[in-house]
């Protein structure tokens, strides 16, 4: 193929697939001779105390932010060493931040969180407000016809731990995601079944864009030039173009789509769909389903290492998290954990898996 002169007709297609056939080898070669794949995950330490997380996530810069919605009305940060940071509770005064229509003391209930790119600020979600004003909460069954109270975003200065911004979006605001440029905050909400779209510089809601019921995983590909959004309400994941704001769709993809994960190259997306209990990985270059498996009961949440060999997947049924060939979605070993495993996040650095257990612990594994 590399032979196929410019002037040939097939050039195209030969290029194309001498791109696809050293995909394919680079693949096959690191399982051959990746060091990992035979290695069994470590615990190295149980975090307890006094939380309920609902999600982990590193910071890329050694903290770890753990939300505890409204079990503990708080977040709580960890670093490398294991150790309680701080814990940020989530009372504010809504005119601190520029919200003079809600004058008093309010409080939150941090669902999840996502890190600029450098780490300096966590954008968390909080699925409701509780306080003068705010008595009409969403609810996990719910629609727009509701008109349920809208919620916050919370803005967390990572080198003051402080809350600095609080930013109105929908009704039960879900996952947050930051587009490698720093340019988009996105944000599911889950009971206006709507996307929020966050200017990152001046905090501001730029944008509200209909997206069906009960939207949730978000994952945006490395160029800042697409977003994948997990509908659970449906078979099919939403695409946003961060460019123009446009939607597309990819389609009859499985039942209740939850929790997304994109491969470093933005080939492939890896998808918890949670009406069938499995993970799929879809190709990106032809839109297909490529293989769905069981890693346990009711996988949720999930996170790719940095070289996306490995998927990691919590099994919030089975009290285990499975850790997953990306090439060929094999089961390299599912590991014990305590109940309701429901968060999961990956230290590049480290190559540490920091397991969320709403029963009140964190799990932390050497990989």
């Amino acid at each position: 193929m590399q032979s196929v002169p410019k002037d040939h007709s097939n050039y195209q297609t030969a290029q194309g697939k001498i791109k696809e056939y050293q995909r394919y080898q680079a693949a096959v070669q690191g399982k051959i001779t990746s060091p990992r794949h035979a290695q069994k995950l470590t615990l190295l330490k149980v975090i307890e105390g006094d939380i309920s997380p609902k999600s982990i996530v590193h910071s890329g810069q050694g903290l770890f932010f753990a939300q505890n919605m409204m079990y503990r009305h708080t977040i709580t940060v960890y670093d490398r060493a294991f150790r309680l940071v701080k814990t940020i509770k989530d009372q504010i005064k809504l005119t601190d931040f520029g919200h003079s229509n809600h004058p008093g003391t309010f409080q939150g209930s941090p669902v999840e969180a996502a890190f600029s790119h450098q780490g300096r600020y966590a954008w968390v979600s909080n699925y409701e407000m509780s306080g003068a004003g705010f008595n009409n909460p969403g609810q996990d069954i719910c629609n727009p016809k509701g008109n349920y109270d809208p919620s916050f975003v919370y803005r967390v200065d990572t080198q003051s731990l402080q809350i600095d911004r609080a930013i109105k979006v929908g009704a039960v605001p879900k996952y947050t995601a930051v587009s490698p440029d720093d340019r988009y905050l996105l944000v599911t909400n889950w009971c206006s079944w709507d996307l929020s779209i966050i200017d990152t510089q001046t905090s501001q809601e730029v944008r509200r864009l209909p997206l069906g019921a009960y939207p949730r995983g978000i994952a945006i590909d490395s160029q800042s030039q697409k977003a994948y959004i997990a509908i659970m309400g449906s078979l099919d994941l939403v695409v946003l173009n961060l460019q123009d704001l446009s939607l597309g769709r990819l389609a009859g993809m499985g039942n209740a789509p939850r929790h997304v994960q994109i491969s470093p190259d933005d080939q492939y997306l890896y998808v918890s769909f949670n009406g069938e209990a499995q993970v799929g990985k879809i190709d990106l270059n032809t839109g297909k389903v490529l293989k769905k498996i069981s890693t346990g009961k009711a996988p949720r949440s999930m996170v790719l290492s940095a070289d996306g060999e490995f998927l990691y997947v919590v099994n919030y049924d089975s009290q285990s998290f499975s850790k997953v060939r990306a090439a060929d979605m094999a089961i390299v070993e599912t590991v014990r954990v305590a109940a309701d495993p429901i968060g999961i996040t990956y230290d590049a650095e480290t190559r540490q898996v920091w397991v969320a257990c709403y029963s009140g612990s964190i799990w932390v594994f050497q990989d």
